[in-house]
C-alpha cells in the first residue's frame, strides 16, 4: 500500500516555514538537504544563496506522518506561484507500483521528471496530472541493494 504525504514548495523560505511548523506541531527533521549538496550537473551553476536553499526536508510528526518540503531551486524548478506550491508525494511499495502510478497519473498530463534512480537512493519521478495536480512518485531503494 502506498503512503501519501503533502509536499510544500517555497520561494526561498522553506527552512523558516519548517522551523515554524516544528515549533507548532513538534516532531523532528528526518532529513534536511540543501541544493549545494547535489552532485554537479552539467550546465547548472548555483549561486551561494541557491546552494544554501533547502532541496528537501522531512518533518517527522509521529507514527508514519511526514510533512515534506523544499525551496524552488532557481533553474532547477519553476518559480513558485499560487497553485504550483504543493505536490502530493506518494511512496510506492515497489518499482512496479511506482511505474503504474506514474503512468496513470501522467496520462493526458505533463511529465516533469521521468522515473529514474536518483543520487539520494530513490526511484523517483514527477508529473502533473490532466487536472493540474502535481505528483511526486517514489520507491525507496535499500542502500545496500544498489538496484531497484
Amino acid at each position: 500500500m502506498a503512503k501519501f504525504d503533502p509536499y510544500l514548495i517555497f520561494p526561498g523560505t522553506c527552512e523558516e516555514a519548517f522551523n515554524l511548523y516544528r515549533s507548532v506541531f513538534g516532531g523532528t527533521f528526518d532529513t534536511l538537504s540543501r541544493f549545494g549538496e547535489m552532485p554537479p550537473r552539467e550546465g547548472v551553476t548555483l549561486s551561494k544563496e541557491q546552494q544554501n536553499m533547502v532541496m528537501h526536508v522531512a518533518l517527522h510528526l509521529g507514527g508514519d506522518t511526514l510533512l515534506l518540503g523544499s525551496d524552488s531551486g532557481g533553474e532547477l524548478s519553476p518559480p513558485v506561484e499560487p497553485g504550483n506550491n504543493f505536490s502530493v508525494s506518494v511512496n510506492a511499495a515497489s518499482k512496479e507500483e511506482a511505474d503504474r502510478y506514474f503512468q496513470g497519473l501522467s496520462q493526458g498530463g505533463r511529465v516533469t521528471q521521468a522515473m529514474e534512480l536518483t543520487f539520494w537512493g530513490s526511484y523517483f519521478g514527477m508529473c502533473t496530472d490532466r487536472f493540474g495536480i502535481s505528483w511526486m512518485i517514489s520507491h525507496s531503494v535499500p542502500p545496500e541493494s544498489g538496484n531497484i
